[in-house]
C-alpha cells in the first residue's frame, strides 16, 4: 500500500480524547491526547460533557497531523471510537443536562454510570427474548437501563431530547451531520438486532420505554450501518474546520472503543482463533465465531459487531487498571512509592513491575504474591456472572507496611485480573467458542510482566502486535475502509496488523502455582457475591 495516503484514529477514552496519524502499512506518524473531565456524584452517578470531548478530539487531530508533518489533504479518511456512553441532544443539538446538578454541559451519562442498577434488574426480571443476545442479563453499563433511568427521574429530560446517542455515533454525528448508527455500539449497547436488521418495539414498550417504539425509534436511530461505512458526504466545512482536515474527508461508522483494539489486533490471524483482550480502565474480551454461541453471562452474540459477517461474545470486567489503581492506593506505602516512581519519570505500576521483576524472569513473580489473594471485583462482575452487586475481596493480608509488601499486593491484584479472564475464557470454551490465543492491547497492558501472568494464569499465548496503540489503529482502520482504500474490513486488517511477540504459559511448577491460586480465587469470589 502506499505511504503517502494516511488516515486517522480518534479514540475517546474514560480520561483522554487522543488522536493517532497511520500510513496504509498501518505504521504511526503522530500521535496527541488532550485529558478530559470527570465528575461523579453519589449514587453511582458518572458524568462526561460531549463539547469538552468534542473540543479534544478537535485539539488531538491537529496536533497529531501537526506532529506527523504531514499535509492534511493526505488524510484519506478519518474513524472514531469511543466508551460506550449514553449522549443526550435536544432539538437544536444543544446538550441536556442528565442529573442532579442541572449543568447542561453534563450530558453524557458515562459507561461505568451504574445509577440505572435497578432498572437493569427489572429489566431483567422480564425475561425478555432480546436479553438472550447481552448473556441472558441485561447490565446497567448499557443504554436502555440508562434511558429507563431518565424516563423516570428526569422525565422532562427525556421529554425534550432529540436525540439519544451512543458516544461514538455522537462524534460521526459531529463530523458529517449524519445521524447514522454504528452496528457495534447499538447492536452490543442497545439491543439493536442486528441479525434481523431491526429494534424489537415490544421489548421497549414492556420496559417502559415504548414511547421509544411508538416514534418509530427515530431518537435512538433509524439507519444503523455497518461499521466502516462512508457517512453521508464526509467532515462537513465546520468539522473539517476545527479538525484541521479537509471538507469531504472520508469518515467511517465508528465502534465502541474496546471494539476498535479488536479489529487492530486480531488481523495477526484467523478472527475466530484469537480472542481480543483489551486491558485498560476496565477489560474487554472479544471472540469472534462464524455461528452463534450463546454463552450465559457473556454479551452477546451480536452479529457483525465488530468483524462484518462474524458473531461476537464480549465479556470483560468494569474495573481492571482500575481495580490495580484502587488496589495500591489503599497501602499505606503508596504515597512514599509513588514519589519514587514520579522521580524516575515512572507511572506507580511501571515502578512496582520493575522491582517485581528484578533479577528473576516474569513468571517467576508470581511467587511474591506468597499467600495473598485478590478478587479485583469493585465494581461488580460484568462476566461471566453478570453481577454488578459483587465485590472485592482481598485476602491473607499481615501486618507488613513496606514497600514489598506492596509489590506482593501488585503481582496478586494483577493475578486476580488474569484468573477472571481464565474464568471467562472456560465459560465461552464451554459453551463451543474456544480460542487458541489472546492478543493483547490497552495502557494496562502493555509490560511484560502483565502479559506474561496473563498467560500463565490463562495456559494461553499472549500475542504483542507491532502497533504501540492498537485501539487508535483500529480506529484508522474503520477510516480506510470508508476510504475506498481498501475493500473491507478484513483486508485492512490483515494489511495494517502484524504480530512482533509471543508470550508463552509456563508449565510444570510456576502452571500448578496458578492452578491452586485460581482454585482460592473461585472460593474467594462465591464469598464475594453472598456478602
Amino acid at each position: 500500500m502506499s505511504t503517502s495516503e494516511f488516515l486517522i484514529g480518534v479514540d475517546v477514552g474514560t480520561g483522554s480524547a487522543r488522536a493517532g496519524v497511520f500510513d496504509t502499512n498501518g505504521r504511526m506518524h503522530g500521535t496527541a491526547r488532550r485529558e478530559i473531565t470527570i465528575w461523579r456524584a453519589p449514587g453511582g452517578i458518572v458524568e462526561q460533557s460531549g463539547a469538552q470531548i468534542w473540543e479534544a478530539v478537535c485539539a488531538s487531530v491537529r496536533e497529531a497531523v501537526a506532529e506527523a508533518g504531514i499535509d492534511p489533504g493526505a488524510v484519506k479518511g478519518i474513524g472514531f471510537d469511543a466508551t460506550c456512553s449514553l449522549v443526550v441532544l435536544g432539538a437544536e443539538g444543544q446538550p441536556l443536562p442528565v442529573g442532579p446538578s442541572e449543568d447542561p454541559d453534563r450530558n453524557i451519562i458515562v459507561w461505568m454510570d451504574h445509577r440505572a442498577v435497578g432498572q437493569a434488574e427489572r429489566i431483567n426480571a422480564t425475561g425478555e427474548m432480546v436479553l438472550k443476545y447481552v448473556g441472558g442479563r441485561i447490565s446497567p453499563e448499557m443504554e436502555t437501563p440508562k434511558l429507563l433511568w431518565l424516563a423516570e427521574n428526569r422525565p422532562e429530560v427525556f421529554a425534550q431530547a432529540r436525540d439519544f446517542f451512543d458516544l461514538a455515533d455522537f462524534l460521526t454525528w459531529k463530523a458529517t451531520g449524519s445521524r447514522a448508527r454504528s452496528t457495534c455500539t447499538v447492536t452490543c449497547k442497545w439491543t439493536y438486532l442486528a441479525h434481523e436488521n431491526r429494534w424489537d418495539p415490544g421489548y421497549f414498550h414492556r420496559i417502559g420505554l415504548g414511547v421509544l417504539a411508538d416514534e418509530g425509534f427515530t431518537r435512538i436511530g433509524t439507519e444503523v450501518v455497518a461499521p466502516g461505512t462512508p457517512l453521508a458526504g464526509g467532515l462537513t466545512a465546520g468539522a473539517a474546520k476545527a479538525l484541521g482536515l479537509r471538507p469531504g474527508t472520508a469518515v467511517g461508522a465508528g465502534m465502541i472503543d474496546a471494539h476498535a483494539g479488536g479489529i487492530g489486533t486480531v488481523g495477526i490471524d484467523d478472527p475466530t482463533r484469537v480472542m481480543a483482550y483489551v486491558f485498560g480502565t476496565s477489560s474487554c474480551t472479544m471472540t469472534s465465531t462464524r455461528a452463534p454461541v450463546f454463552v450465559p453471562g457473556v454479551w452477546g452474540p451480536y452479529h457483525s459487531a465488530m468483524v462484518p459477517g462474524l458473531w461476537l461474545n464480549e465479556g470483560g470486567q468494569s474495573a481492571a487498571g482500575a481495580a490495580i489503581d484502587r488496589l495500591l492506593a489503599m497501602h499505606p506505602a503508596a504515597p512514599e512509592a509513588s514519589t519514587l516512581a514520579a522521580g524516575g519519570g515512572q507511572s506507580l505500576p511501571v515502578w512496582l513491575a520493575a522491582k517485581a521483576c528484578a533479577g528473576i524472569a516474569p513468571s517467576e513473580a508470581i511467587r511474591l504474591a506468597g499467600r495473598l489473594h485478590v478478587v479485583p471485583e469493585f465494581l461488580g462482575n460484568r462476566a461471566p456472572h453478570a453481577d454488578p452487586h459483587a465485590r472485592a475481596l482481598i485476602a491473607g493480608l499481615g501486618m507488613e507496611t513496606d514497600i514489598d509488601s506492596l509489590v506482593s499486593l501488585y503481582i496478586a491484584g494483577l493475578a486476580g485480573v488474569a484468573y477472571g479472564l481464565r474464568q471467562i475464557i472456560e465459560a465461552q470454551t464451554a459453551a463451543g467458542a474456544p480460542i487458541e490465543a489472546i492478543a493483547i492491547s490497552g495502557g494496562a497492558g502493555q509490560l511484560d510482566l502483565v502479559r506474561q501472568i496473563l498467560a500463565d494464569a490463562t495456559g494461553k499465548p499472549v500475542v504483542v502486535t507491532a502497533a504501540d496503540e492498537p485501539v487508535l489503529l483500529g480506529a484508522s482502520i474503520l477510516g480506510g475502509v470508508a476510504s475506498g482504500l481498501f475493500a473491507g474490513m478484513e483486508e485492512a486488517m490483515a494489511a495494517m496488523t502484524r504480530a512482533v511477540r509471543r508470550h508463552e504459559p509456563q508449565r510444570g511448577a510456576i502452571a500448578a502455582l496458578h492452578e491452586g491460586r485460581y482454585e482460592a480465587f473461585l472460593k474467594l469470589q462465591r464469598i464475594g457475591t453472598e456478602l
